[in-house]
């Protein structure tokens, strides 16, 4: 009989395999400049394009991650990513304006839906409860990692290949990592530990935890500002830049490259923030981590007319504290899930989470047009403070998550 894949070589291939189904989600905010350009969108159009993959990713989550409860995980990661992959080739193909854009990008939210959680799911099958804590905060940060490379990839595809070729490598991205997958082992869920399992869609038990939501809840005001700040940062470093004596930076100082830079510090910070909540405390922790994101937050919009050097560190520092309580949140969610309701758990966390990741974009490009547009700094101060606003809500809601203790450990995967 061949033996099961070691514990490191589970996580490495679920983080690779996150990484490469990441490449697209970005794309188009990282070229967001050349699509507002090319097809003259609004920023209320923007918005909508640009959010619309986690408002799909939303309306399929529910049923995606909670169907991992019932079959292999790994499953439910290859069809997702299948379909991430076709979205994504199939917008290099056809896409020619905002209707086209906003179903193929829903498409590949409904793909991302299937690839994210379950992947996370896919990974604490697999592995030791007692390597769990640290797996899932590097599995988490690989989805920052993902970001860092889907502003990074498409970029630099597009220079020389046009937005159509980013997409094209994107897509196949996403069929590189449904193959990546097929290296690991089946797995048979376990049964609920409280009786038969109920409907599928059955999620009372997790409501029912005050300390999951408490989790869920931060989680959704936490996924509200870091996708609204991702969705439009390169415009707005765009502008700044632009403000700032009409000086074109490039390379690592380039909006993208400072996206990318920002991402990637978001990574570490997402991995250090999550081992300091678990030896401190990880919901009280976590309240510190989000008032000083949501701070940021209501000061960063009202900068552009600084040095755009010192703009970009502003970017690159706010990445880093928008994802310091990322991977804390989910291990949260992950401990404290009733026993053998895992999947439904992540289900709701996505559900709610992602459900904010669409509006976060959405809400953002609505206050741009009603504030002045964005070409006016006083536009983009009063977006970023609606952000920042709905940050600190996250607070209070953890709250719940405090002095909670967490549900028994599940039994060691086999």
């Amino acid at each position: 009989m061949t033996a099961p894949p070691r514990p490191n070589l589970i996580i490495l291939t679920a983080c690779g395999a996150e990484v490469l189904t990441m490449v697209g989600v970005f794309a188009f905010a990282a070229l967001l400049p050349v699509f507002m350009a090319d097809w003259s969108l609004t920023n209320t159009e923007a918005g909508w394009i640009g959010g619309v993959v986690f408002g799909g990713y939303a309306l399929a989550a529910p049923v995606l991650v909670a169907l991992t409860d019932r079959v292999d995980a790994r499953r439910v990661f290859m069809a997702g990513a299948l379909l991430a992959g076709g979205a994504n080739l199939a917008f290099a193909l056809v896409a020619d304006g905002f209707w086209s854009a906003l179903i193929l990008r829903g498409l590949a939210g409904v793909g991302l839906a299937g690839t994210y959680m379950p992947g996370l799911r896919l990974m604490v099958d697999r592995i030791t409860a007692d390597r769990r804590a640290g797996a899932v905060p590097l599995y988490t940060a690989s989805f920052s990692l993902g970001s860092a490379v889907s502003y990074m990839v498409p970029a630099l595809v597009a220079e020389v290949a046009g937005w159509r070729g980013a997409f094209a490598v994107s897509g196949a991205a996403a069929v590189l990592a449904a193959l990546a997958v097929v290296v690991l082992r089946p797995h048979t869920p376990e049964p609920p530990a409280d009786g038969p399992r109920g409907a599928l869609l059955d999620f009372r038990p997790v409501f029912a935890s005050r300390a999951t939501m408490g989790y869920v809840l931060g989680y959704v005001t936490h996924m509200w500002e870091l996708f609204a700040f991702r969705a439009w940062v390169v415009a707005f470093l765009g502008v700044g830049m632009a403000s700032a004596g009409g000086a074109v930076w490039g390379g690592v100082l380039s909006p993208g490259g400072v996206a990318t830079l920002g991402a990637l510090v978001a990574m570490a910070a997402s991995i250090g923030g999550a081992r300091v909540a678990t030896r401190r405390g990880r919901a009280g922790t976590t309240q510190v981590y989000m008032t000083a994101s949501a701070l940021m937050a209501l000061v960063f919009g009202w900068l552009a007319g600084l040095p755009y050097p010192l703009l970009a560190l502003a970017a690159i520092l706010y990445a880093g504290l928008i994802q310091l309580d990322s991977a804390a949140l989910t291990t949260g969610a992950v401990e404290t899930a009733p026993a053998g309701r895992r999947g439904a758990t992540l289900a709701v966390h996505s559900l709610l989470g992602f459900g904010a990741a669409f509006l976060g974009p959405l809400v953002f490009g609505v206050t741009l047009d009603l504030a002045g547009g964005r070409e006016s700094a006083t536009a983009w101060g009063v977006a970023f403070g609606v952000v920042g606003a709905i940050g600190l809500l996250g607070v209070p809601a953890l709250t719940l998550a405090r002095s909670r203790p967490a549900r028994r450990r599940d039994r060691p995967a086999h």
